[in-house]
């Protein structure tokens, strides 16, 4: 699983850091994936995370 942040849409809110810290972090400006591939382990966090954004700006592949 790959996870990917659309930059364009992205409000810097923090709910996908609060949820799957392993994945996602804060930059600057947006959130930003950590990994180049989401850990099976974190796998159902990091959806949780796209689901619950609230500008669906977290890419799931």
């Amino acid at each position: 699983m790959k996870v990917s942040i659309d930059e364009d849409i992205c409000t810097a809110c923090g709910l996908c850091v609060d949820t799957c810290p392993e994945v996602f972090e804060m930059g600057d400006e947006v959130a930003e994936v950590t990994v180049d591939e989401v850990p099976a382990e974190h796998e159902e966090a990091a959806q949780q995370a796209a689901d619950e954004c609230p500008v669906e700006a977290i890419i799931v592949e």
